[in-house]
């Protein structure tokens, strides 16, 4: 018997939405999708429904007497901190239905808060901590255990000292400067303009004392005024690079990286640099206020809240870098490390919570940075009314690719027909997303498939990194619908198959 979807569809993006046969008690797939989802955005277990071929739903025949004692089964496990380190649930969480003369039983799980995180089962942090992506459930690998453990505490990283101790004479002197300069003009009158840069630097984060009383350079001044050689020895992955493609017969017009050697290779001075080069270009409608002419608008204001919000959250322990990418038509932005809050509340606002709050703290100080996690709604806000296509905010994780956040900024009016939504996967070199994502990899697939390709070769040019993903949801579908083509129709399993558009 056919299963109503309805009630549970929002629970279909980013692939929430698990189904159980639970015929002979809860499974223990049914935990290691609890870990999952608790572990990423939540999501909804449905015990007693089976899934065919076709993706129908059907129930498994199941009666109000098991219903009651897989609820039984499963508040036992849930309540058992061996069995689950978290209980999530709420009663209101676990509801059963009647359908068609047969019980399901429905188990909502919430995303785990920060501090609870990783959720892992029968005690095993290393071998029982899940996460969920398109594909499904799969094991934690030791890097993502080791960021949720370091994202448990309110009092992030960067305000502690670096094992290799640094002294406030060791920072960029000309970083410092430019740094004061920016302060000094937007709090005119200052106290601490008038304070040495040993007083100053501690006053905004930069440097702590030590136990011994000794002033010392915190990870976060590391990271804002530091030199590039001696930020790595505190993150030996730390590499940021800004790529600028204005010429498409040129592999890129303009490169800053942070290993160049030429610059101090900083997070500041790497702010300093990229943010001009992102906002020369933007248009300046005429505007006074006054007798003075602005040069400002809100969607220069969100270029740099975005450009801020890329490196305060970036994790740069994490082994994968900061990449900041603009073509004539749109920006993109690449921090490795997922948003601790959770994509949906991120685009929400009201919560802040950056991964690196010492950093926060010190562009916060000089205009940038919003403290109330109104920062992306505001640059949503702003790209609406400049008529825009809205941004798109996507997240990566899993066994095989680095944890990473992506935002892309079109600069194209709402409408025009631009084709922006494969863009983050595309410059990263990865599969960032589904949804609109999905409909664009399409679009490049069949533009690619002009000439025969082979399936390793369209998953290289699409940048993905599951070779099922490419195989059952772009490679298949096109098949069944004709779009695509085999070359050998006979031998569908031939190492020298291609596929090529009809």
């Amino acid at each position: 018997m056919q299963f109503d979807l309805s009630q549970f569809e929002s629970y279909r993006e980013g692939n929430r939405l698990e189904v159980k046969k639970a015929k002979g008690g809860l499974p223990q797939s049914l935990w290691e999708s609890y870990s999952a989802m608790a572990n990423t955005y939540g999501g909804c277990i449905v015990c007693g429904v089976g899934e065919r071929r076709d993706g129908s739903w059907y129930t498994t025949g199941l009666a109000a007497e098991d219903v009651a004692k897989l609820k039984k089964e499963l508040w036992d496990a849930a309540n058992n901190p061996r069995r689950v380190s978290a209980n999530l649930l709420r009663e209101s969480d676990v509801t059963d239905y009647e359908v068609g003369g047969d019980a399901v039983l429905v188990v909502t799980v919430p995303r785990a808060p920060r501090e609870l995180r990783p959720v892992h089962l029968n005690g095993d942090l290393m071998g029982g901590t899940f996460k969920r992506n398109w594909e499904g459930d799969y094991h934690c690998v030791p890097r993502e255990i080791k960021a949720m453990l370091r994202e448990q505490t309110d009092e992030t990283l960067d305000t502690g000292l670096p094992e290799e101790r640094e002294r406030v004479s060791n920072l960029d002197g000309d970083s410092v400067r430019a740094y004061r300069v920016r302060y000094d003009a937007r709090h005119q009158g200052s106290a601490w303009s008038a304070l040495p840069d040993e007083d100053f630097l501690e006053r905004v984060g930069a440097a702590r004392r030590a136990a011994s009383g000794e002033l010392l350079v915190t990870r976060a001044g590391l990271l804002m005024f530091g030199q590039e050689w001696r930020i790595l020895y505190e993150y030996p992955d730390y590499f940021l690079d800004y790529r600028e493609h204005l010429d498409p017969y040129v592999r890129w017009t303009d490169r800053i990286e942070s290993q160049s050697g030429d610059w101090s290779g900083n997070v500041f001075d790497f702010f300093s640099r990229v943010s001009a080069k992102l906002l020369v270009d933007l248009k300046k409608p005429f505007r006074l206020e006054g007798m003075v002419r602005q040069d400002t608008t809100p969607v220069h204001d969100g270029v740099r809240e975005a450009l801020a919000n890329c490196l305060v959250n970036a994790d740069y322990l994490q082994p994968w870098s900061v990449v900041v990418e603009k073509w004539p038509d749109r920006i993109s932005l690449a921090n490795p490390g997922t948003i601790i809050a959770g994509r949906e509340q991120m685009l929400r606002g009201g919560v802040s919570q950056p991964r690196n709050r010492g950093l926060f703290k010190m562009f916060n100080l000089i205009g940038v940075g919003e403290h109330a996690g109104s920062g992306v709604p505001d640059i949503l806000a702003a790209w609406d009314a400049a008529g825009y296509d809205a941004p798109v905010v996507e997240e990566q994780f899993g066994p095989d690719v680095p944890d990473r956040t992506a935002v892309m900024l079109p600069l194209v009016a709402r409408g025009s027909g631009a084709s922006l939504g494969a863009s983050l996967g595309t410059s990263l070199g990865t599969n960032l997303g589904t949804g609109g994502q999905a409909v664009n990899q399409v679009e490049r697939l069949l533009e690619y498939c002009a000439e025969p390709r082979s399936k390793g070769e369209i998953q290289a040019y699409l940048g993905i990194s599951s070779e099922r993903y490419v195989r059952q949801e772009l490679i298949r579908p096109l098949l069944e619908s004709g779009e695509l083509r085999l070359t050998i129709p006979d031998k569908p399993r031939s190492p020298n198959q291609r596929y090529v558009r009809a």
